[in-house]
This record gives C-alpha cells, structure tokens and sequence, in this order.
C-alpha cells in the first residue's frame, strides 16, 4: 500500500472513530443514519488492515503474459477443463499437468454492473463498471469495462480483452474496452 493510500485509510479510521464515539455519546451506541437512505447503519469498532503475500512461482507464466501483452488461462491436459483465472492443479480430475494457452482478443460481453460502493482497497476511485466476457475458448472472464458511457453497454457485445497499466498503482492490469460495430 502507498504512503499516501495508507495515510488516507488511516484518516478515514479516525473519522470513523470520531463519528462513533459522537453516536455513543448521544444514543449509547455506534449507530448512525446513512446520509442518502436514512437508515440506521453500525460503525465497526474495529480497524482492519491486510496485507498479502501469495506464493505464485506455479502461476508465473500467467504473469509473464501480462509483461507480453497477453491474458493466458489454462486447460488440464487429463481431462481438457480449461480456468480462468489459472489454476495450477485441475479441480475437476486433481491432474497436476496444466497447459497454457492465450485467451483471445475479443469476447462477448455476458453482463455488467456499475460498483458505487466500493472496497476499502477500491474508496479512492471513481465509481466503475465491472463486466464477465465470454470467450471462444470457452473461458469466461471478469475484469473491468473501461467505458465513459455506461448506457453504450449492452448485454452480447463485443468486447476486446486488453492488457494495460494502471494509471494509479502502474502495475499491468487486464480490462475489457467497448468495440462499436
């Protein structure tokens, strides 16, 4: 996490703590009215920060795709059970022998939502459209829409599976983009 993204979680912690001691002081409890709703809604006493460390050395090539440009899935070479994301192991047969292979540029775009209410890990971003694209590989994948028209969407269009960097974070990330035909 970033100086700066964890000075602001620790900001929001410390409103929060404000905002809950002055709900206890008035009712006895840590509850306040939602601004836009006007229900009641619990602030948690407790602060939670988590941070991850995953072993990836049998998904690497996933990764390494990524640095090429490219989002790899794999397919179980016992039974053809293909995943995305990869998997190292199938769950299907329990094979270990996976085989990668290049998911494609283009998708069909299954279903889409807009996120309002975001992760704690997610707060500092403008709302956003999250989306599952379908493949002719017969993968299903789920990523970002980049889209500044929400009502240009449509459920069965056409989508391109990109690779790009993160403005924010500069780490390489996979997207969908609109394709108008």
């Amino acid at each position: 996490m970033s100086a700066a993204n964890k000075n602001r979680a620790l900001q929001l912690s410390e409103d929060l703590k404000k905002l809950s001691q002055k709900a206890i002081n008035k009712s006895g409890l840590p509850i306040v009215n939602d601004e836009k709703t006007r229900d009641p809604i619990l602030i948690d006493q407790n602060s939670l920060l988590v941070s991850y460390l995953l072993p990836v050395k049998k998904i690497m090539p996933f990764f390494e795709g990524l640095m090429r440009g490219e989002v790899l899935a794999t397919r179980c070479r016992r039974c053809g059970a293909k995943y995305f994301p990869p998997q190292s192991d199938c769950s299907a047969c329990y094979e270990s022998e996976m085989e990668w292979f290049k998911v494609s540029d283009e998708g069909v775009l299954l279903t889409y939502t807009q996120i309002n209410v975001k992760p704690a890990s997610f707060s500092n971003c403008e709302d956003y459209v999250v989306g599952i694209a379908e493949f002719q590989e017969g993968v299903k994948v789920v990523a970002r829409v980049l889209t500044n028209d929400l009502k240009s969407l449509r459920v069965g269009m056409r989508v391109k599976l990109a690779v790009i960097k993160e403005a924010q974070s500069g780490n390489l990330v996979y997207v969908f983009q609109p394709l108008q035909r």
